[in-house]
């Protein structure tokens, strides 16, 4: 057996009369009239392979081990499929089974599965419809985000996990620690303390695990000019919804010599291409999604792709949300956050297509932006999208000194922790821009599945570490 083997993708794409090696693991069996047929896949696309065995053709000791979930290869002759929706099948006349799944116990069957039950058997999921869709969307996401900056000459910086500063200024660190010791005792794993002192941790001082690749992916910016970070970021944020996790994809371009003009043509441009790539190779896996999960998913997606973004300021939004007349739940003025719901309502009811927001409160935004001559509002902005609303936030950055050091200052942040991020503006500063995207709201708003904890293999939220 080698790994360039032939996937069922592609024996689905040959012509009646070949002789194929199909590998895979059972959806289902069912024998009638003296055949039994047996859907096969291996995860290479969203269709099965219908294998169809004639009475008498394999051992019948044999076809009694082929249940739900075993792992087999059927070896035959493509004949043409009188079935609707398949072209071919495979007429099996050898088989070789590498590992039995006892139909008893085998927890992934043919029923329907609430999405809860499959996260509890995330390690087998994968092989159902809409998992195996789910991680062929995001591995074409992710082939077409690196796609995207290294057409453009973006370098790819991998930016540390651990950090001793928090990009964000929000807390809600997970520490990184060797001072706290593991100790197994006849109750259970417990914890004990070795040391109160950070000088004799590891590090020799405090550290945790990044929330945001942004702070070091700008040094690079700042020498190599464009450059992003893909990689994860962790928040210890005890929060149960199904659009948080405590551990994340981030996507995070960073240009030299780019203010947030350029910011914004960039963000606009990378979201039509990707959703754009993945409607052109995702067509099985994106047909599903819009039959079962999300009804009106491609027509949302093909709009976004064909759509120029409409731009507005932060204040623009607020005047249109106050005239609205709508009953939202949360307030909109001047000085509070966005809500889903008011940019839901700006990119489908009001603007009919996708909105990037401009120049919002400095209150509310990172230390790190720009702050306009107002003094008021920074040189941020938000790209919304209809169904979802936020996909991505960026900012032109702060690249004057003092004006920084302020605003680090007027937040409670400690300088001394972004010394190394204060030199940049020592030594040769430059005007420089970059936005944030978690990838996996990106893999929801492609998928339309509802809860970030089926868009990932496996989730890390409060209580949840397993697999």
């Amino acid at each position: 057996m080698d790994y360039r083997r032939t996937t069922i993708k592609d024996i689905l794409a040959k012509t009646p009369g070949e002789r194929v090696e199909a590998y895979g693991w059972v959806k289902t069996k069912r024998d009638s009239k003296g055949v039994s047929f047996v859907q096969l896949n291996d995860g290479s696309c969203f269709t099965d392979l219908q294998v169809v065995i004639e009475a008498g053709t394999l051992p019948d000791e044999d076809l009694k081990r082929v249940s739900t979930g075993a792992c087999v290869m059927f070896a035959g002759e493509l004949v043409e499929s009188p079935a609707a929706g398949q072209a071919v099948e495979l007429r099996g006349e050898t088989i070789t089974i590498y590992g039995e799944a006892d139909p008893a116990s085998y927890p992934l069957q043919k029923k329907g599965a609430s999405f809860e039950f499959l996260r509890e058997i995330a390690h087998l999921r994968v092989r159902g419809n809409t998992f195996g869709a789910v991680m062929r969307v995001r591995n074409r996401a992710s082939y077409a985000v690196h796609r995207f900056f290294q057409e453009r000459g973006f370098n790819w910086i991998h930016t540390p996990i651990i950090t001793a500063s928090d990009c964000e200024g929000a807390g809600a660190m997970f520490a990184v620690s060797t001072l706290l010791e593991a100790e197994p005792t006849p109750e259970g794993t417990q914890f004990r303390l070795k040391d109160t002192d950070p000088a004799n941790d590891f590090f020799g001082k405090p550290a945790y695990l990044t929330v945001s690749g942004q702070l070091n992916v700008e040094t690079h910016a700042l020498g190599l000019t464009n450059v992003y970070t893909f990689g994860p970021t962790f928040r210890a944020e005890n929060s149960n919804t199904p659009r948080h996790l405590a551990e994340f994809w981030m996507i995070e371009p960073e240009m030299a010599f780019c203010d947030i003009e350029g910011d914004m043509n960039l963000a606009e441009e990378f979201v039509r291409e990707v959703i754009g790539d993945v409607l052109d190779h995702c067509g099985p896996d994106l047909d599903f999604f819009n039959k079962r999960i999300e009804p009106e998913l491609l027509q949302t997606l093909e709009h976004v792709v064909n759509s120029g973004f409409e731009r507005l300021t932060y204040t623009e939004a607020i005047k249109l949300l106050e005239a609205s007349g709508e009953n939202f739940e949360f307030p909109c003025d001047w000085g509070s956050d966005l809500q889903s719901e008011h940019e839901r309502w700006l990119t489908e009811k009001k603007i009919g297509r996708p909105v990037i927001v401009t120049d919002y409160p400095k209150e509310i935004k990172a230390f790190y932006m720009y702050g306009n001559d107002d003094g008021q509002t920074v040189r941020a902005m938000d790209v919304l999208v209809p169904r979802i609303g936020e996909l991505i936030g960026g900012s032109q950055r702060e690249d004057r000194l003092d004006v920084l050091e302020s605003r680090i200052v007027e937040l409670g942040l400690p300088l001394e922790a972004y010394w190394w991020y204060l030199d940049l503006r020592r030594f040769g500063s430059a005007p420089h821009s970059g936005f944030g995207l978690g990838f996996e709201r990106l893999v929801m708003y492609l998928t339309g599945m509802k809860n970030i904890r089926d868009v990932i293999p496996f989730h890390r939220t409060p209580g949840q570490a397993d697999f």
